[in-house]
């Protein structure tokens, strides 16, 4: 087959290997999903270390070993910024969200969707939250997981040598990336999606801390002052000339801009569906512990690959310029490492796309289905026929963002930090003031994510500004501002949301 044909015969295996047991997993949890809390929620009894992992693996998506190293690579240790952001919104979210959201949508219906939690905090009756929250997912997470499908199929143009000219071969692997993501999916639920997030959770924390030590092995008369003494490289396209006014002392909006997509974690619901998930609140330590140390090591390690990874190139004479600088990493993995262990190194790759794809699909399935098809087409259907319902709904969002992705207008970084910006602006002060502010009304609520929504959107695709300042933060600040001012101007929640409020804080 032609598409093969240029491929290392044991990366190919080591690929095989890896992706029928992603597949098995799903196999295995196709009968356990009986209910749609079983599909969506793993029936909320997951454990500290599937959790943790789940939770961060889907986070990290192939922008962790493709986006981040790049952006490394050209710009240097800029780039530090956006993983201390990352780093801290990690942080933040287990402290401040994790606990207190499983509570309160245990309390609020038992939701088993960041939708169905907002009705049901205010006991509404009108299904306006849910609607309006399962548009703003179903859009920002077709470009989201649009994303994952452009990083799989560069992944397999390089691993497989695929003739990037050859329009025919490069769709295809975009399709084939597609088609491992949804098998697994389509069968197991959150079950099969978040068992398959430990295996590749641990993958990816392995793979990339062996790989800087590799790179300092195999430089030659390697020193720290390479580092600092290796110039910057600008490509021509917006991914590295984004970055490198920050070198050129853009100054405070650069590092401010970095920082925000700490914002984001707040309001992304492929994050927070695992808080809900956990066994109970009593393994939220735990899992915080765990989650926090990998993402805290794996955020600097992947910087130090984009660098080192400079630094080795350099010293055999290798330069990759503009869409090349986001192979950094698949670059230097085949160089380094014989066939059978770079197929190791590289699956981690697929890992990281898949292990965000998985769970950005089975999201936007549960708010197409709970928040969208039992709200107003039909409210009355059995489990069963839900489920159905739900796979057939990641059929179809997959087919759609397949579609988005053989033609991408932007880099995996630029792609990725439009869908987060959507996300965080939307729901991070909806779901943040939910949790901590008894005055919030339901229609603060919705003005706030409608407007946040709206400004990422404007600032984005209307005005450009992505250049001057990171979206997310005037998203950010016009959702908290609708949100609070909308909610003083509203009357008062009742007593009966109070008393909710105040059973789920205890």
């Amino acid at each position: 087959m032609g598409f093969f044909r240029n491929a290392d015969v044991p990366v190919l295996i080591a690929f095989v290997i890896y992706l029928l047991i992603m597949i098995g997993i799903g196999f295995y949890f196709s009968n356990k999903s009986k209910k749609m809390s079983d599909y969506f929620l793993a029936g909320r009894g997951l454990n500290s270390w599937v959790t943790a992992m789940s939770a961060q693996a889907s986070d990290m998506s192939g922008w962790l070993l493709m986006g981040l190293p790049g952006a490394a690579y050209a710009t240097g240790m800029g780039n530090y910024w956006i993983a201390i952001g990352l780093a801290i919104g990690t942080i933040l979210n287990w402290a401040f969200v994790a606990k207190p959201l499983r509570k309160f949508t245990e309390k609020a219906g038992d939701a088993i969707t960041i939708p169905q939690y907002l009705q049901n905090r205010f006991k509404a009756d009108s299904p306006i939250v849910r609607l309006v929250c399962a548009v703003v997912i179903f859009i920002f997470f077709l470009v989201y997981t649009t994303s994952a499908f452009v990083s799989g199929g560069k992944l397999f143009q390089v691993v497989f040598n695929i003739d990037s000219s050859n329009e025919t071969y490069t769709k295809a692997a975009v399709i084939i990336s597609a088609l491992i993501i949804i098998v697994y999916t389509f069968l197991g639920g959150f079950n099969a999606v978040a068992w398959t997030d430990l295996v590749q959770g641990l993958l990816m924390f392995f793979t990339i801390i062996a790989l800087p030590i590799a790179l300092i092995t195999a430089t030659p008369d390697f020193s720290w002052e390479m580092v600092t003494a290796t110039p910057k490289m600008v490509g021509t396209n917006e991914f590295a000339s984004g970055y490198a006014s920050l070198v050129s002392g853009r100054g405070a909006n650069s590092i401010i801009s970095d920082l925000a997509w700490a914002l984001g974690y707040f309001g992304m619901p492929h994050i927070l569906v695992r808080f809900m998930a956990i066994k109970d609140a009593k393994s939220v330590k735990k899992s915080a512990i765990i989650a926090i140390v990998w993402v805290i090591i794996s955020l600097g390690a992947a910087v130090l690959i984009g660098i080192l990874g400079r630094v080795y190139l350099d010293s055999i004479g290798v330069v990759l310029i503009d869409t090349q600088q986001e192979l950094i990493f698949i670059d230097v993995v085949k160089r380094l490492f014989p066939g059978a262990l770079a197929g190791v190194f590289l699956s981690a790759v697929l890992a990281s796309i898949m292990s965000t794809a998985d769970s950005q699909l089975l999201v936007t399935a549960s708010a197409v289905v709970n928040d969208f098809y039992k709200v107003i087409v039909k409210k009355e259907t059995s489990d069963k026929k839900l489920m159905w319902i739900s796979r057939g709904a990641v059929m179809l969002i997959s087919v759609i963002a397949c579609i988005l992705a053989l033609d991408p207008k932007d880099s995996i970084m630029g792609i990725v930090s439009n869908a987060w910006a959507g996300f965080g602006a939307a729901f991070g002060p909806a779901i943040i003031l939910s949790l901590y502010w008894r005055r919030l009304t339901l229609k603060g609520t919705v003005a706030g994510i409608i407007g946040g929504a709206a400004t990422v959107i404007v600032w984005e695709y209307v005005l450009h500004w992505s250049g001057m300042l990171y979206s997310i933060v005037p998203g950010f600040v016009v959702s908290i501002l609708l949100t609070v001012i909308v909610s003083l101007i509203d009357k008062e929640p009742s007593d009966e949301v109070k008393a909710l409020f105040g059973e789920a804080r205890k």
